[in-house]
């Protein structure tokens, strides 16, 4: 049978697959939408399980709170190129995963790709759909969600890295809270406090500082004294609250916080990075 060219647009609107891909599928479905849907869908898995060994290093981060600032979550969906990942179709991708995110608040990833995305196909379904639109391994690399009195969210220019602050106060002044999720996309650090560091981190950092001493010719008797000594600056520089503030490094953003309102705190952060 024929297909005309609105069908193919409008299997392009649906979709966001090419014309030339969008006629192949309607001739082969003759002309039925929803077997033309799935022929796209079988050509996405075709194409995912051909590029599974490949790297999905680019991609688009960002970051969304619900509109009562009580949570948020953060979402890393990866393709292959800087060229798709700039691409405004696949940033409006990006953007409906995070919104169904935010109204539905799955507490995994896996959750995440179970829910309904559109005309009755999951956010998983999607995503390997995207791979026979696209033509490039695409994947949920990542999904966070941060839960407190008040959170924001920060979503750095370029979209390749974005935070999560969740804050102890409903009260915290907007500009204070942006200020600390800058902070942590900015210095990185990796626990709210010196109590939050795994024990793996801190094992490997005593490991580290052992040898370091060791290096430098310090007695073996003393190396895990000198080691546990270099955790007060391991602390300094990788735990939020005990870090300098970026906007004045006379303070930490512990006092930075108090500063704002008395016993204001973090009560816990994400951050996500394009590697």
């Amino acid at each position: 049978m024929a297909i005309t060219a609105a069908e193919i647009n409008k299997l392009r609107q649906m979709t966001g697959a090419g014309m030339m891909d969008c006629k192949k599928a309607l001739t082969e479905a003759n002309g039925d939408f929803e077997k033309a849907i799935d022929e796209l869908r079988k050509k996405g898995q075709k194409i995912a399980a051909n590029r599974s060994d490949r790297d999905a290093k680019e991609g688009v981060i960002i970051a969304k709170t619900t509109a009562d600032n009580k949570r948020g979550a953060v979402i890393s969906i990866n393709c292959e190129t800087d060229f798709v990942a700039k691409n405004e179709d696949f940033g409006r991708f990006v953007a409906n995963v995070l919104e169904i995110a935010i109204a539905k608040n799955p507490k995994t990833a896996e959750d995440l790709k179970a829910l309904a995305y559109d005309n009755n196909i999951t956010i998983a379904d999607k995503l390997i759909e995207q791979t026979g639109v696209i033509g490039e391994k695409i994947e949920l690399k990542a999904y966070e969600i941060v839960e407190a009195p008040f959170v924001i969210a920060y979503n750095h220019p370029g979209n390749r890295l974005a935070t999560l602050v969740g804050f102890s106060s409903a009260s915290v002044k907007e500009d204070v809270a942006k200020d600390v999720a800058m902070q942590v996309a900015a210095m990185a650090p990796v626990a709210v406090d010196k109590g939050d560091v795994s024990t793996e981190t801190l094992q490997r950092e005593i490991e580290i500082g052992k040898e370091q001493a060791r290096q430098e010719g310090k007695p073996e008797d003393m190396l895990e004294k000198i080691a546990m000594g270099k955790l007060n600056k391991f602390y300094k520089e990788s735990t939020l609250l005990n870090q300098e503030f970026i906007k004045d490094n006379k303070q930490t953003v512990a006092q930075y916080l108090s500063s704002s309102e008395k016993g204001l705190t973090v009560t816990g952060f994400k951050r996500i990075a394009l590697s």
